[in-house]
């Protein structure tokens, strides 16, 4: 049984995630994940000048984060994280919107993998338009836990 949302966040912020960021986003996703990205993936990424990686705070304290990549004419949303004691508070669909608002336009298309297990995770992202696509086999390396395919696509 899922339990109600706490009160949103306020007032929080999304801008640009930048490297100077990411000692607070490793401490987050450490806590996060059982098999965490690393501090080189992170600089990748946000590197990268075709992605869109964001970082959501509340004051000056980053409070999460998303990371997400273009491939081709596809969105991969390949990293979302909010801190543990914030979560249930609008920050993931915070970062998410404002993802949309950088990146829609007509017939973008947005993909993602998120566990099975993680339901209000999944429940966010069906919430924000996305839907089940299919599986990924055995794609977590800490369980073998397959990965649910999520995708969205705005009409063209």
């Amino acid at each position: 049984m899922s339990q109600p949302a706490a009160t949103a966040i306020e007032p929080l912020a999304v801008r640009r995630l930048s490297l100077s960021d990411l000692p607070q986003v490793m401490a987050i996703e450490r806590r996060s994940f059982s098999t965490p990205w690393s501090l080189a993936m992170f600089g990748l990424e946000v590197s990268k000048p075709s992605g869109i990686s964001l970082a959501a705070l509340h004051g000056q304290r980053l409070v999460g984060y998303l990371v997400c990549s273009r491939y081709a004419d596809v969105w991969h949303v390949m990293n979302v994280a909010v801190d543990l004691d914030l979560r249930r508070r609008g920050i993931g669909t915070a970062l998410l919107a404002a993802l949309f608002e950088r990146a829609d336009r007509p017939g973008e298309r947005y993909t993602l993998e998120v566990r099975p297990s993680n339901a209000s995770a999944v429940a966010m992202y069906e919430r924000l338009g996305f839907a089940a696509a299919g599986h990924r086999k055995g794609y977590y390396h800490d369980n073998r836990e397959d990965a649910l395919i999520m995708g969205r696509e705005l009409d063209r």
